[in-house]
């Protein structure tokens, strides 16, 4: 199965999948570790990927949704964005209102 395959596969299978740097309890980057909190803030339950675990996923995620950074957030299927869009999202309430949407 290749990178894309895997990555549409776990997206297919989880409402709200986050690429990251790291896992929720110890992020490896500021970036990972911002969306993580957002997320818990939400009280989002999410599907952490640690993309150091598994370099073809870590190079394919960038490939997949032709954005070039990590974290990478997707909900109900769609790429969100990185972590300063999480940010924005939360902080005008969408993000919540789309987490929310499909619960």
């Amino acid at each position: 199965m290749s990178a894309q395959d895997k990555i549409q596969k776990t997206i297919n299978e989880h409402d709200v999948v986050l690429y990251m740097k790291g896992s929720p309890k110890f992020p490896q980057c500021g970036f990972s570790s911002l969306a993580t909190q957002i997320l818990d803030a939400c009280d989002a339950d999410f599907h952490a990927i640690d993309v150091l675990q598994d370099p073809e996923i870590r190079e394919g995620i960038k490939v997949f949704a032709n954005w070039p950074t990590i974290p990478q957030l997707y909900i109900h299927g769609e790429f969100i964005g990185g972590a300063d869009i999480i940010k924005e999202m939360y902080e005008t309430g969408e993000l919540v209102k789309l987490l929310k949407a499909n619960s």
